[in-house]
């Protein structure tokens, strides 16, 4: 009884601490400055990532199947429902991570292969997602007007990321229209994904200007913004140059000076968002903000904005952006240091692996203290 309460505890958002540990590899391995030690640590990380995918594809898939209503109740709870997209995204982080980093490890044919696997079934889970769960929230789910967060985001983010993986998956495919089919298919997603990621944030700020936050552990997730922006930085810069090899040239030059006419300016609105959640965040911290698994949420984004300026660095060539992926992985991997350790406690503690997830909704409000 005692373990079914438990693996009843285990939510999607558990596939967070694999998207969040998994970045810290792909974002250390493409880094654009050689830093001492770094190899080591990415491969270490890729493997912790790998093995948190794999035990909870068994304990949280496993308890799934054998207890559906587990999962319907999930799926019903308009706070935890959008959180089903994690598990792509944990499964298409690690993918990734292994043509970046697993090579060495398993061996390149092995990594490839894996690499594929994982891709197709976080996109194929990514894209039902991404369907799935906005159909819920517009036919069943009880939605208040100060109900947008970052968690809104999970759902839909999914297919930026495959659009990203998939395009380092691009010299891995047969030449011609397969290759052809490869790439367009990864700028569909692109176009999926950012779209609907820019209606909520927009819906997100109008929420923070008309009802301010809830001043809970919720407000982490508004670091979930960062995702699809940094993610969509990456995407374009790994589209553009695999582009050379699927298209012809006028093409292939078109996407790569995209990658830099869409990347720069997103970038900018990327660190505008990071000062607002770092001072939203901070505000909330010093009011006693208790740790939860949201907490999560300052990881993967991070990642995928280290990721976006490395990119921007290797299109551009300016020192700037090599310094500033440097000073954001740092902020990274101490961040990442920081969850996983208060994540390894409360698991060891019991108190992160029984908290039934609420179906209560999460007010936003406004004070003036300060």
């Amino acid at each position: 009884m005692y373990w079914r309460e438990t693996l009843g505890g285990l939510g999607p958002n558990w596939f967070a601490s694999v998207m969040g540990t998994g970045i810290v590899a792909n974002a250390g391995a493409t880094l654009p400055v050689r830093i001492p030690g770094l190899y080591l640590l990415t491969h270490i990380v890729w493997v912790i990532a790998a093995a948190l995918l794999g035990g909870l594809l068994l304990l949280v898939g496993g308890h799934w199947l054998r207890n559906p209503r587990v999962a319907r109740r999930h799926a019903d709870n308009p706070q935890m429902a959008h959180f089903y997209g994690a598990a792509p995204m944990a499964m298409l982080t690690v993918g990734s991570g292994a043509l970046l980093v697993g090579g060495d490890l398993i061996g390149e044919r092995a990594a490839v292969t894996l690499a594929w696997v994982l891709w197709t079934a976080g996109t194929a889970g990514g894209l039902f997602t991404a369907v799935s769960i906005p159909y819920l929230m517009f036919t069943q789910h009880s939605v208040e007007p100060d109900a947008a967060f970052g968690g809104w985001l999970m759902p839909v983010v999914p297919p930026m990321v495959a659009a990203a993986g998939g395009a380092l998956l691009i010299p891995h495919t047969a030449p011609g229209a397969a290759r052809q089919t490869m790439l367009y298919g990864c700028w569909a997603m692109f176009g999926l994904s950012l779209i609907a990621a820019l209606i909520i944030i927009s819906m997100i700020w109008s929420r923070l200007a008309l009802y301010g936050t809830s001043g809970t552990a919720r407000v982490p997730t508004l670091w979930i913004v960062l995702g699809p922006l940094g993610q969509s930085i990456t995407a374009a810069g790994l589209l553009g140059h695999a582009a050379g090899s699927a298209v012809d040239p006028d093409i292939a030059g078109a996407m790569n000076r995209f990658a830099i006419l869409f990347g720069v300016p997103v970038w900018g609105f990327a660190v505008l968002w990071i000062a607002l959640a770092t001072s939203l965040t901070i505000r909330t911290l010093r009011r006693g903000m208790p740790f939860a698994l949201t907490w999560w949420s300052l990881t993967f984004p991070v990642g995928t904005f280290v990721t976006g300026t490395t990119q921007l660095a290797s299109h551009t060539g300016l020192p700037a952006f090599k310094v500033a992926a440097v000073v954001a992985y740092f902020g990274l991997l101490a961040t990442w240091l920081l969850v996983a350790g208060r994540t390894a406690y409360g698991s060891w503690r019991g108190n992160l692996l029984t908290i039934a997830p609420s179906t209560a909704p999460v007010r936003a409000h406004k004070d003036v203290q300060r």
